[in-house]
């Protein structure tokens, strides 16, 4: 039987930085959770997509918005505007951008391993 643990995103496993944003991670019960922080004028397309090369962001999430707000358009065009206190599901293939002034701040509970990564 496995053993309790407890982890804080203050003192993550593992932390990457990229232009505007830094994503935080622990590994705990097997599984990696990310705290990403996108600080205002931070977009995917212009802070990650130069890292990872691809047209639009590989990497499916699903998130809890605990503070700012996310703007995400799909590349089927559907926008979502997220906001604290939001849970989403976001499939391979989409942008996403901070709006305001304020840093948005999700926990991601799936697809954080290998994000940001140069490839």
């Amino acid at each position: 039987m496995p053993n309790a643990e407890m982890k804080r995103f203050s003192h993550p496993d593992e932390v990457r930085e990229f232009p505007k944003g830094r994503l935080e991670l622990v590994k705990i019960g097997g599984a990696m959770i990310a705290r990403a922080i996108f600080e205002p004028g931070w977009r995917w397309a212009t802070s990650v997509q130069p890292l990872v090369k691809t047209k639009s962001c590989e990497v499916p999430h699903f998130q809890y918005h605990a503070s700012g707000v996310l703007m995400v358009r799909m590349d089927d065009g559907t926008e979502l505007e997220c906001r604290p206190g939001d849970v989403s599901f976001l499939p391979a293939g989409h942008d996403a951008w901070t709006v305001g002034d304020e840093p948005a701040v999700v926990v991601d509970f799936q697809g954080m391993v290998d994000y940001a990564r140069s490839k």
